[in-house]
């Protein structure tokens, strides 16, 4: 499986422990070009995993820094959670790689919205920290406000897929001022977790319909398939 923790490598995880980072399971190609699912072989540029082939998800590509285990958690839940915005710029620099393919097919980067409640509890929104900086490093124009989360949808976690899909069903929208930014673009959609892929679906959704030409997700970790999606 193409997972590696890239020893030696400490200008990709600058800031934290020798100890810590060298836990995290990176991914690296071969994956599949639809979700970001490692594959176990190579079998070629753009081939998807079977689940991708048999239903096709809104999101054109998918790509994902590292698998969601025990040593990404941790980071990401202090990036979410414990103010650690500090965290962001390292992760931006993880995504610079594990996502370049679909860096060097965008237009415009936008990170996955919070609802303007959750915004307030919170004071940033993880996704757009990590946005941010992503788009800076690679020239690309940054749209912080291209979508709204127009629900305060119930936390995801301990939803089955279905369950998942439904909660996130018509919550995000483009804003009007954003239309003619997005029109005939390419949309790099930056979150921080893929679990079934429901919410950047609904958010894929709502881009396409403003006029997007397309858009990838670059997430920070991706669970793996068949894992527990209680997160």
């Amino acid at each position: 499986m193409p997972v590696r923790d890239f020893d030696g490598e400490a200008a990709q995880t600058a800031g934290l422990p020798a100890g810590q980072w060298s836990r995290i399971a990176f991914l690296e190609d071969p994956v599949c070009d639809g979700c970001g699912s490692p594959f176990e072989f190579d079998p070629g540029p753009g081939v998807r995993c079977a689940a991708c082939t048999a239903r096709p998800r809104a999101f054109d590509r998918a790509r994902a820094a590292c698998l969601y285990d025990e040593a990404s958690r941790d980071l990401i839940l202090k990036l979410k959670h414990a103010d650690r915005t500090d965290l962001a710029g390292l992760m931006a620099r993880w995504l610079s790689r594990s996502a370049r393919p679909l860096l060097e097919d965008a237009d415009v980067v936008a990170p996955v919205p919070l609802h303007r409640w959750r915004l307030l509890r919170r004071r940033y929104n993880q996704a757009a920290e990590i946005a941010r900086p992503l788009a800076r490093d690679h020239g690309l124009a940054y749209l912080p406000d291209a979508l709204e989360r127009v629900r305060d949808t119930a936390i995801q976690g301990g939803k089955s897929a279905a369950g998942r899909r439904r909660n996130v069903a018509g919550a995000f929208a483009v804003r009007e001022a954003a239309r003619d930014r997005l029109a005939g673009r390419r949309v790099l959609l930056v979150d921080d977790v893929l679990t079934t892929g429901a919410t950047a679906q609904a958010c894929a959704r709502a881009l396409k319909a403003a006029g997007a030409a397309a858009v990838h997700v670059a997430v920070i970790a991706k669970v793996r398939a068949g894992a527990d999606t209680t997160i």
